[in-house]
């Protein structure tokens, strides 16, 4: 299965992943293991450092545009819809249902035009759990579907609502920018296990109103002409 991927990177040159492997974790939780979240051993190198490259930026890019993509099909379907609704499910991310609830409240607090909805059907994009030495990242799985990953170990490690505010910003439109202060949510691992803001700042709530005021127009353009 094709994937895009954008990660919370880890600072960490190594480390051991926890003896309860991803398998046992999403059969437990009767849910299927996307394939680029599945390790296949019990050590592995996270990859380190903090400049984000021009790939992370295009799959930030992917992963966004499946999400937009899905909203704007429900609301070419519904026209009278007066606010646009991103929907999520996190059924597959039992152990994180606070952080989660509490990362859609952030977002929700911080921008106008878009809004976090949490369902237990079918959403725009699904959330899930388990161990990954590659740690938390935002994903699509090469058919215009896309979920987030939010890694164990990496959660204990660092502050656990700002891991997951950062990758529900990818949901929203925002790259990665590693080499950014703490005030700047998408920095995400950067600043240090010792950061634990977890709003964006101005001008990433800036950015997330453009994306979704200008980027829904455009993918409704696109699909109306489609038809």
């Amino acid at each position: 299965m094709t994937s895009n991927r954008t990660s919370f990177t880890s600072t960490n040159a190594s480390r051991r992943l926890l003896a309860l492997g991803l398998g046992v974790t999403f059969a437990a939780l009767g849910g299927a293991i996307p394939a680029s979240a599945q390790t296949t051993g019990s050590t592995a190198t996270v990859r380190a450092g903090y400049t984000g490259s021009a790939q992370e930026a295009a799959d930030s890019k992917a992963f966004f545009e499946a999400v937009l993509n899905s909203v704007a099909r429900k609301q070419a379907a519904n026209p009278g819809l007066q606010s646009v609704t991103v929907y999520y499910n996190v059924s597959q991310a039992p152990s994180f249902r606070s952080q989660i609830s509490s990362a859609a409240s952030i977002w929700n607090s911080s921008v106008s035009n878009v809004k976090l909805q949490s369902t237990s059907g079918s959403g725009d994009f699904s959330y899930y759990e388990g161990n990954d030495s590659r740690g938390s990242y935002a994903s699509t799985n090469g058919h215009g579907r896309g979920y987030i990953f939010l890694d164990y170990a990496q959660n204990r490690q660092y502050d656990s609502i700002r891991v997951t505010a950062h990758e529900t910003g990818h949901v929203l439109g925002l790259p990665d920018h590693y080499s950014g202060p703490c005030s700047e949510l998408m920095s995400g691992g950067g600043p240090g296990t010792s950061c634990t803001n977890r709003y964006p700042n101005t001008t990433e709530r800036t950015r997330v109103n453009q994306l979704w005021a200008n980027g829904l127009a455009k993918a409704l353009d696109k699909l109306n002409k489609v038809r």
